[in-house]
């Protein structure tokens, strides 16, 4: 038997291709530092957001492909870069007034608006960690400001102080001519204000471990340590600083950080650092086509993929082409529901090989969970339409008859779906069903299919079901098939795309079928029942 270790290191799914990277930069040998260091980054001044998910879950996928071929010991650093000012206030916090007052200062400085913790930044980290937590993910929380102000930095902040006119010289030629004039990589903290300072900085002190710039209102030269807390460092100089401090290995980043990643990595080296092993993943794009934007709220959040949706379904559509632009909004979540109960059908029966290959494996470590789902999400969907089902149970009255052996208990995947296919059913199918009367040939199409549904058993297979259909499409006048098919959809489901009708009518039941078609004979309006 092939061992797992030995597949990995061949594997061809993306996860494996960033581990066999990692693998080959540390020379299969555990670094010096005891571990491989994955990190991603969080920006506290907003709550946790599906991209913040998207992040975490790529790279414990890479991380868990790479332990799937390494005994080297990894962990994961979810960094918050709570020191640095908060620059606007967010619009969905309350206690607005009182945080303007606070305009300029680290996060961890800011009283916290909710009113639960000791400051907006620790509010922040809380619920990122809640967030990071309701996953199972496995990740060791870090924090800026503790990093800063324990010490931990002051090596390389030093460094970066011997090297300020290099460091400076990687980033004036991307600043404008005014940016460029007072660019510096320190941000002194304000001892009065407390806030993070962009001023000019006027002379600095390699020996002293010092910086200093004129204060504004007093006009005095103000003389402050680059250790301690009492400096954070600019975006692109503090990504450096950090890979070198830390000895990132591993580091993901969207497309929109392309220049950044660069930028930072020739500071990395300038310090005495090497960057990390990156991955730069597309952006998504929204309903329209167009960039996603937290300030405009034209995405999709977590929460709202999760009420209509398994968080699984989540994982799947982060796992798929990550380097693709891809639409996230509502009408995308069905397909993903459906190709992850494919992906986990298929496992049991794959070989070894190829279930490195499947997306479940990278979705539940290696362990995906063991259930006969026995329908697809669409369908449940198209039964909730034709039932107009308020909750679950008006769904599982036709699954027990359709699958004897389910219940909710036995088949909680299949439970689950069930509630979010009612609950998805309601906000998004039924406000825009809208049905239409079968024209003449349409009608004896229909009356056609009645006579044979009634000469076919109760629990006909739905592959039988589905023939008898296609051959009454091609016993009447139709274009083709498709035309057919669309004429059902629209009559008894009220839409212009549906389920196999085989499948459906063998699921909704034979009899109930037949009622259905009667009712639409009979110009009665679906609508409103």
């Amino acid at each position: 038997m092939t061992d797992i270790r030995d597949l990995a290191l061949t594997a061809k799914a993306w996860p494996f291709e960033e581990a066999r990277k990692i693998l080959a930069r540390v020379k299969e040998k555990t670094p010096e530092k005891g571990y491989v260091l994955f990190e991603t980054g969080y920006g506290p001044s907003g709550l946790p957001h599906i991209g913040t998910f998207g992040e975490v879950a790529r790279t414990t996928m890479v991380r868990r492909a790479f332990t799937a071929m390494s005994d080297i010991p990894t962990r994961l650093f979810a960094f918050s870069d709570d020191l640095d000012g908060l620059r606007k206030v967010p619009d969905n916090i309350p206690n607005k007034e009182m945080v303007t007052e606070h305009l300029g200062k680290p996060l961890t400085s800011i009283p916290d608006p909710f009113g639960t913790h000791n400051s907006f930044g620790e509010h922040n980290n809380a619920r990122l960690r809640d967030f990071l937590d309701s996953f199972g993910f496995e990740y060791e929380f870090q924090s800026a400001t503790e990093w800063y102000t324990s010490g931990r930095f002051d090596d390389v902040l030093l460094k970066v102080l011997n090297e300020y006119e290099k460091v400076r010289g990687v980033i004036l030629p991307t600043l404008g001519p005014e940016r460029r004039a007072t660019y510096s990589p320190f941000l002194p903290l304000c001892e009065q204000t407390g806030q993070v300072l962009q001023v000019p900085i006027t002379a600095t002190d390699a020996a002293a471990g010092t910086v200093s710039y004129v204060d504004e209102a007093s006009g005095e030269t103000i003389t402050v340590p680059v250790t301690g807390g009492r400096c954070k460092l600019q975006w692109k100089a503090d990504w450096a600083m950090r890979w070198t401090a830390l000895q990132v290995d591993y580091e993901m980043s969207g497309k929109d950080l392309i220049d950044s990643v660069r930028l930072s990595s020739q500071i990395c080296k300038i310090l005495g650092g090497r960057p990390p092993e990156s991955y730069t993943y597309e952006l998504f794009l929204d309903e329209n086509g167009g960039k996603i934007s937290k300030s405009k709220g034209n995405g999709l959040a977590v929460e709202e993929w999760l009420r209509y949706a398994p968080p699984e379904s989540l994982s799947l559509y982060m796992y798929q082409s990550p380097r693709k632009a891809k639409r996230l909004f509502f009408d995308v979540i069905p397909r993903s529901v459906d190709d992850y109960l494919t992906f986990l059908g298929k496992f049991d029966t794959e070989e070894a090989v190829k279930r490195l290959e499947n997306p479940v494996w990278h979705i539940h470590n290696g362990k995906p969970p063991q259930e006969d789902a026995h329908l697809g999400f669409n369908i449940l969907l198209n039964l909730a339409g034709v039932c107009h089902a308020e909750d679950k149970s008006a769904l599982w009255g036709f699954i027990s008859r359709y699958a004897p052996k389910a219940t909710p208990q036995s088949n909680p995947i299949l439970d689950r779906l069930a509630g979010y296919a009612v609950a998805y059913y309601q906000d998004f199918i039924k406000p825009h069903k809208h049905y239409r009367l079968p024209d003449a040939n349409e009608q004896a199409a229909l009356e056609d299919l009645i006579g044979e549904l009634e000469g076919l058993a109760s629990d006909a297979l739905p592959e039988d079901i589905q023939t008898q259909v296609y051959e009454i499409g091609k016993r009447h006048d139709f274009a083709d098939l498709k035309a057919w098919f669309r004429a059902l959809y629209e009559t008894l489901l009220g839409q212009e795309q549906g389920p196999r009708m085989g499948s459906f009518i063998a699921l909704y039941g034979i009899e109930e079928t037949i009622s259905l078609i009667r009712r639409v004979l009979a110009g009665e309006d679906l609508a409103s029942s």
